[in-house]
């Protein structure tokens, strides 16, 4: 048996009055998923669990088995894994976005979608300018990089805000995309440091030859960092002590790879697999096939349509969705005579990345469930409403993925 899990980040959606009412995916051409569901079982989830927030870190785990309430740390520290960053029992890790600001608005959450040639440059030049034994940068993909720092720094430094009993709270750049940031700026023991290190790197970037280049090119600058997403390592059994199966994970983001590393899967790299919306689409799914042959499950991961989302562009979304739906889930489909009805396919999307807020929300999402042993029930489609009549619901997300491998 094998077994196939497919995720659309950010697909689902809040209807939109340009859209006659529907949401994105109601709307987007998207016969392989309508496929999976016609020939399959059709539900609902909670990715996220009330009261934590909805971020892709807390909704993953969930998806792949794992209790969030359980087994979250932090962000970072699963970015951390799948970088080869191993964290010491006394350092902090940092999500570091590379992002635009402009007056006291911060309008690019990811400077342009910066380049990862670029974007290492800059880091790299941050970590000889303002890095030191306590505090280093790491650079990532694009946007996306690593600031380790030694949680003492945090508690002893002078700079610290008068009260140091509360906890460090940083807000995501993409939730405050087009606002002033000051009000988002890092609260909590420890916050000074942060701030001040936010606040030095715009001095050394501003000037930096890679930040002149994109001006004359017209493209957002990488002028500042924004620091969240702070933790410590995760402790989390493996998918095959949990499951009894061997797997892979691909995904162009370090914050999936770094759940499935902790989760013991083999992390597969996709040439051409960019965390954007021009992805490698099929290359996902062909490297997935590819990768059951010596592995029970894979999960497949598209980042496209959230990035959509959280840019509040309309069109972009949509189109992510049907590339999805018909170069990563038609390739998978495509092939499904091959398996001879050995397969099993779970398809959702983790969390909604509404158009109208740029940012996740917690609402619960469909999922599909296809293939070996499954009566299929009367839904035809795939989209935010169709389960309206669907007895088929988990509260507690991480369930789903039991009850998809054993149920």
């Amino acid at each position: 048996m094998k077994y196939i899990l497919l995720v659309g980040d950010g697909m689902a959606d809040y209807p939109i009055e340009k859209l006659g009412g529907k949401t994105p995916l109601q709307v987007a051409h998207t016969p392989n998923l309508d496929y999976l569901a016609k020939n399959g079982v059709v539900g609902m989830i909670r990715t996220v669990p009330k009261g934590m927030s909805p971020g892709s870190d807390v909704a993953n785990l969930s998806v792949l088995g794992y209790d969030p309430e359980k087994y979250y740390s932090g962000r970072a520290p699963l970015e951390a894994v799948s970088m080869g960053i191993k964290l010491k029992g006394d350092e902090i890790a940092f999500r570091c976005n590379l992002v635009t600001i402009e007056g006291k608005i911060l309008t690019d959450y990811s400077a342009g979608h910066i380049s990862s040639s670029e974007a290492k440059k800059l880091i790299k030049f941050l970590d000889k300018t303002l890095g030191s034994d306590e505090v280093n940068f790491y650079p990532g993909v694009s946007y996306r990089h690593l600031v380790v720092i030694k949680d003492y720094v945090l508690k002893t430094t002078s700079c610290l805000l008068p009260s140091t009993s509360y906890p460090l709270v940083c807000t995501p750049p993409h939730d405050i995309t087009e606002k002033p940031y000051e009000p988002y700026l890092p609260t909590g023991s420890g916050a000074q440091i942060i701030r001040e290190l936010m606040f030095a790197s715009q001095e050394f970037l501003q000037n930096h030859h890679v930040n002149q280049n994109r001006k004359k090119g017209n493209k957002n600058q990488a002028n500042m960092i924004w620091l969240w997403g702070q933790g410590k390592p995760p402790k989390i059994s493996t998918f095959g002590q949990r499951f009894g199966l061997t797997g892979a994970v691909i995904s162009a983001v370090d914050l999936v790879k770094g759940i499935g590393k902790c989760a013991g899967l083999e992390i597969i790299n996709v040439p051409g697999a960019t965390g954007y919306l021009d992805t490698n689409f099929v290359g996902k799914a062909e490297y997935a096939l590819a990768a059951l042959k010596n592995n029970d499950f894979v999960f497949i991961h598209v980042e496209a349509p959230d990035e959509a989302g959280h840019n509040g562009d309309l069109q972009a979304k949509i189109k992510a969705i049907e590339d999805f739906d018909s170069m990563t889930v038609g390739t998978i489909v495509k092939s499904l005579p091959k398996f001879e009805g050995k397969v099993r396919i779970l398809a959702l999307t983790d969390h909604p990345t509404p158009i109208s807020i740029k940012t996740h929300t917690a609402d619960e999402v469909p999922f599909i469930l296809f293939g070996y042993n499954l009566t299929p029930d009367n839904i035809t489609s795939y989209n935010e409403s169709s389960p309206k009549n669907s007895l088929l619901h988990f509260e507690k997300g991480y369930t789903l993925m039991d009850y998809f491998i054993r149920g």
